[in-house]
């Protein structure tokens, strides 16, 4: 939902998620839009849009199979000439291992901060990991410490173009236009014949 928080000033925007938790926190931020719950592999809303946008999550497509049908799903949901915008955070072409490293503080006296580590296990397979160290303070200032570790996809760029393509979405080469955070993110555009 952070996301759709700055698009639906201009944008009319129906949010999905596959977990009920993450919807009911868009929806605390995002109230004016319609929030669906369902699985970006096998979401079937019965109507059609003008663009589809998939950002990070994304990045849970661990393998060629459930990429290429997050591609699908958008494209059924696609009129034609619509576009699909994905945005997974690495492709294997530019991938690195690092760290990052951040936190926020509440006026309530809760605090958080983290260590984020990206990594490639087995350069062989389709996958890399983000462990994320937590430091969580809460109001009493008691302390603890939490592990989360999220397993990605990472696949080259070729793989996104031959994978749009099969879902009929003709990649636009999109490398003309500047992106003001080029280190963050990768940017794929396709756009539904017909």
């Amino acid at each position: 939902g952070s996301l759709a928080s700055h698009l639906k000033r201009r944008f009319a925007c129906t949010l999905t998620d596959l977990s009920p938790d993450m919807l009911a926190l868009s929806r605390t931020l995002n109230p004016e839009c319609e929030h669906i719950a369902g699985d970006m592999r096998s979401l079937s809303l019965g109507r059609l849009f003008d663009a589809v946008l998939i950002h990070d999550a994304i990045d849970y497509m661990t393998g060629e199979a459930d990429l290429a049908a997050a591609m699908a799903t958008a494209a059924r949901h696609l009129g034609p000439g619509g576009v699909a915008v994905l945005l997974p955070d690495h492709v294997r072409d530019s991938f690195t291992e690092g760290t990052d490293h951040g936190g926020f503080d509440g006026a309530d006296g809760r605090a958080l901060r983290y260590l984020e580590w990206t990594h490639d296990p087995d350069p062989a397979d389709s996958t890399i990991t983000a462990d994320y160290a937590l430091l969580i303070r809460e109001a009493d200032g008691t302390a603890r410490v939490e592990h989360d570790r999220h397993i990605l996809g990472l696949f080259d760029r070729a793989t996104w173009r031959r994978l749009m393509h099969a879902a009929g979405l003709e990649p636009v080469d999109v490398s003309a236009i500047p992106d003001p955070y080029p280190d963050e993110h990768a940017v794929f555009v396709g756009r539904k014949g017909g």
